[in-house]
């Protein structure tokens, strides 16, 4: 009978973080399949989170591109939890390429960013890419922190 109990209490623990009760539980459930614990991805098919995600936060459409992308938009996750998970994966896996200063997304920018699906993601993606590889060399030329837009 106990091994009952434990059952039931892990399946209790799962559909708590299914509802957004843990970013961190969301992340692992969600997320860390494709970017792995650590947030290494498997690039150049999944890109990396760890000390890169913040960039995306400095490029037009990047942040709006981290609500977009297949994983996030089509989470079972509510608008509230996503933006919880990604709260959480961007003070986590930021690092140095963090912006000076991050506003949180909240659940109403997250519900917009659903609404609005871009016609091609993997161009979305390329075009992303290619900008934050920009903005690395521009760093590291000139070794600044740009404020978050």
């Amino acid at each position: 009978m106990r091994w009952k109990s434990d059952a039931l209490a892990a399946l209790l623990c799962v559909a708590a973080a299914g509802a957004g009760a843990d970013a961190r539980i969301d992340y692992m459930l969600h997320c860390m399949g494709c970017h792995l614990e650590d947030g290494t991805g498997l690039p150049p098919a999944v890109p990396a989170l760890a000390e890169r995600v913040g960039y995306y936060l400095e490029i037009p459409g990047g942040r709006e591109y981290l609500v977009q992308v297949p994983g996030s938009a089509n989470a079972p996750l509510s608008d509230a939890a996503l933006a919880e998970v990604l709260n959480w994966i961007v003070e986590r896996f930021g690092g140095a390429s963090m912006p000076a200063e991050f506003s949180p997304y909240s659940a109403d920018e997250v519900a917009k960013a659903r609404a609005d699906k871009p016609a091609d993601v993997t161009e979305q993606r390329r075009a992303l890419g290619e900008a934050v590889e920009s903005l690395i060399v521009t760093r590291a030329r000139g070794n600044v922190r740009a404020p978050c837009r």
